[in-house]
């Protein structure tokens, strides 16, 4: 095994910052990345806007992010960072900056690895400025922080173990997505065939959640729903699942889905059927497709506007086309959950190798064997 060293960022990579201002954001183009894209080490371009070709050249005088650039919040979501994938044109967003490795001493995907690992987030807490609104990375003295690497055998070692974990995690994910891609295909197909039209609030009552405090939240295995999605846990539900989740008040409009028993917390609603017209299943597409985000209540604190919603129309497909369509779904469903769970399952087994196998405590050979059981 090779030795570990204490280094420097600044001896592994260059550091750059993307542009201090919001270009004007468009339909399509190259990406303009948000620091809300950085997932876990990948980056989820869900988050991010387009901007124009103009404003391209302008965002990217600085630099241009590039395959293998390590990306970064150096503002408000401190720690974060995903790699930099082949194929995308894109721009640092406010508040991002990135790390370019320099290849003869790290591997890219070791660097993203260590800059997540326990030790560098210790670093990270340690040394950042506290602002008077937010918390920031000085990207003046980044370059002379600590960081400690091992040879390139041993950083390809750890790259491929871990690799290989966020890689069956990746392939799961697009599974995933592939599902959803698949039923709202079928829903608009259904939708698109239907004759009657009927309200929303006819079929479905948007009910409102309940507060839940961090403070009275007991750790379990119930999702904790808020209008961004869930936001921890609690040992009870307050609605059974399966069950649509709304965003009612932060990110208006939002829809969610829970497979399971969980608690919506009063920054949201959640659908309860009237009668069996629809099914939840289909609810869920069709509130998808009304376009909630837009209707903001005109309080102080805008929210979604219930009544809008309920009146909004929806075609309902005959009873027989709604079962099929239901069923189908269902199953559906199902695949996407077993592939989350087991997903659930390999992010806890790399999170539980990572700080072992980048501090050096843990060799690439033994941690191979506990994967190989573990998968």
């Amino acid at each position: 095994m090779s030795e570990w060293a204490e280094t420097t960022i600044g001896e592994v990579a260059t550091v750059f910052d993307g542009p201090h201002a919001t270009p004007k954001k468009t339909e399509e183009g190259p990406w303009f990345l948000s620091i809300s894209s950085l997932d876990r080490g990948r980056l989820n371009l869900a988050e991010s806007a387009h901007l124009s070709e103009e404003d391209f050249i302008k965002w990217t005088r600085r630099v241009t992010p590039q395959e293998g650039d390590v990306l970064f919040s150096y503002e408000t979501r401190l720690g974060e960072a995903a790699m930099m994938p082949a194929g995308i044109r894109a721009c640092l967003g406010r508040r991002m900056g990135l790390l370019r490795p320099n290849r003869n001493v790290v591997e890219p995907k070791f660097l993203l690895y260590a800059y997540l690992s326990p030790e560098f987030q210790q670093t990270i807490a340690a040394r950042r400025i506290h602002g008077a609104t937010v918390d920031r990375i000085p990207l003046n003295s980044l370059p002379t922080w600590p960081i400690r690497i091992p040879g390139l055998r041993e950083q390809r070692g750890v790259v491929a173990l871990l690799g290989a974990l966020d890689d069956k995690i990746a392939v799961n994910e697009r599974i995933a997505a592939t599902v959803l891609e698949l039923c709202s295909a079928k829903f608009r197909l259904l939708h698109g065939s239907a004759d009657g039209e009927v309200a929303v609030g006819d079929l479905a009552e948007l009910k409102y959640g309940k507060p839940l405090p961090a403070a009275r939240r007991i750790v379990g295995d119930i999702p904790v729903f808020g209008s961004g999605g869930i936001s921890g846990s609690h040992n009870e539900p307050l609605v059974k699942g399966p069950g649509i989740i709304v965003g009612r008040k932060g990110t208006v409009g939002s829809v969610y889905w829970s497979e399971v028993d969980f608690f919506p917390i009063d920054t949201t609603f959640y659908v309860e059927c009237k009668n069996g017209r629809a099914s939840l299943e289909y609810l869920y597409f069709a509130l998808r497709s009304l376009g909630l985000e837009h209707m903001n209540s005109d309080s102080a604190v805008p929210g979604l506007n219930r009544d809008r919603a309920q009146s909004q129309l929806l075609r309902i497909p005959a009873a027989d086309a709604m079962r099929n369509f239901t069923t189908e779904v269902r199953d559906l469903f199902r695949l996407k959950r077993t592939r989350e769970e087991e997903n659930r399952a390999l992010a806890t087994l790399r999170d539980t190798l990572l700080p072992q196998l980048m501090s050096g405590r843990l060799r690439v050979k033994d941690a191979e064997k506990i994967v190989e059981d573990a998968t």
